[in-house]
């Protein structure tokens, strides 16, 4: 019975979404436990790109159910867009996805909330996506948010909607300045999403510890990563949800002694999104060439993120916080050709050398990274599938970055296909 979580050790965009579609050829569920519409996994077979938002990468294997926990929120007519497109390429949707029935919907005042937020906030804005994921959490936590299990039931959901409405229309009005909803048109558009959904909105809890008292393979997934955490990452600059893998349990309900492995995955360099603490990003030509080689541009937003060197202060911080039982090292192959690499493994502020992650921002604003730095490897590590097949250097790299985090590599993967992966342990 392998209950098994993937999750993000940087700030993300580590190459999830191909992890979790190689496992999940071995898995009978993939659950995403978190998050929204504002992730996207990118997975590519056979030279054919499919980007995912809201449905696990399982759904690319036809015997897999794929589940939307309760720690997700949803955005559905996004949802039914990613349906659509996934049809249209192919790929099957029926009984293979379910829906936790205790998700909650991202609203369209949810949007507006969102944009206005940012740009009151001005040059502090926080680099949200705009996809209105921080309200719907909020409305949450105030317990006055609508769930998809409300789209079955019309008369509770249109109270609901309608005491939200005349909340949030006041306050669009008297503090932004703006114009209000209609609670009629939303409740028309959304029951129509809910006729679409109705077959697969499911007690999703229920489902998943059935299947695993029977002894099936189960893969929870996480959006994000580590340092976006609402409570671990580098706040106020983080995401809205429990990224981490303890999110994984409240995220989809099933207690943390079904957990067997928990496996973060890491990219051979650091990348982030948005606004937010970067110690060691590499603001020159090297930068600027490892964004265009990666590809590093978000995959919901198109926007360029911000590259730098491996930092493993960040994943230290990452092992102890999710409990890691291995990593996968993603993108090695971006590294190929580079004269020198240089790791950080501890950041110095005010005479004070820091070798576990520092809590205070403003620390982390002003450090210094401490680097050392490494031999390149000439020789391309493209489509290798043996670790001893690896450039000598490409090796040393990677069991370097072994003994700095304490954890052992269980993937490295050597390019974007599915099959350009080296596998040294297996999780099923």
């Amino acid at each position: 019975m392998p209950i098994v979580i993937v999750v993000g050790a940087q700030w993300g965009d580590e190459g999830k979404g191909k992890l979790v579609d190689v496992l999940t050829e071995r898995a009978d569920f993939v659950a995403r436990y978190q998050g929204g519409h504002n992730a996207g996994h990118t997975v590519v077979i056979k030279d054919e790109k499919f980007v995912l938002h809201l449905i696990p990468s399982g759904v690319l294997h036809k015997n897999t159910v794929c589940v939307i926990g309760n720690g997700v929120v949803v955005e559905p007519r996004a949802l039914l867009e990613e349906m659509e497109g996934l049809r249209r390429k192919g790929i099957g949707i029926s009984d293979n996805l379910r829906i936790s029935r205790s998700a909650h919907l991202i609203m369209p005042y949810h949007l507006a909330l969102d944009l206005a937020n940012e740009q009151a906030l001005g040059k502090k804005c926080i680099g949200t996506t705009g996809r209105g994921i921080g309200p719907t959490y909020i409305d949450k936590m105030a317990r006055c948010g609508i769930r998809v299990g409300d789209l079955l039931n019309p008369g509770l959901f249109r109270e609901k909607l309608a005491l939200n409405v005349k909340k949030i229309n006041l306050l669009m009005k008297n503090l932004y300045q703006s114009r209000g909803f209609s609670a009629g048109r939303i409740f028309d558009e959304y029951m129509e999403y809910g006729g679409k959904l109705r077959k697969h909105i499911a007690d999703t809890d229920v489902i998943l510890n059935e299947a695993a008292a029977a002894g099936k393979n189960i893969l929870l997934e996480g959006a994000q990563g580590t340092l976006l955490d609402i409570d671990h990452g580098t706040y106020p600059y983080v995401t809205s949800s429990n990224a981490v893998a303890g999110g994984a349990c409240t995220g989809v309900g099933m207690g943390p002694t079904r957990i067997s492995r928990v496996l973060g995955i890491v990219k051979a360099y650091t990348t982030r999104v948005g606004s937010g603490p970067f110690p060691t990003e590499i603001l020159d030509a090297v930068g600027e060439d490892i964004r265009a080689r990666g590809g590093e541009f978000g995959a919901t937003t198109g926007r360029p993120r911000r590259c730098g060197w491996l930092d493993t202060v960040v994943l230290r911080h990452a092992v102890m916080i999710n409990g890691l039982s291995g990593v996968a090292m993603t993108k090695l192959d971006i590294l190929d050709g580079l004269k020198k690499i240089k790791i950080c493994t501890a950041y110095k502020h005010g005479g004070k050398t820091y070798h576990h992650f520092p809590k205070d921002i403003e620390v982390l604003e002003k450090c210094t990274p401490v680097y050392e730095e490494m031999d390149g490897w000439t020789a391309s590590t493209l489509g290798i599938r043996q670790f001893s097949k690896l450039p000598l250097k490409a090796r040393a790299y990677i069991r370097r970055i072994e003994e700095l985090i304490g954890v052992r590599a269980d993937f490295i993967s050597t390019g974007r296909k599915r099959d350009e992966l080296i596998t040294i342990r297996k999780q099923f």
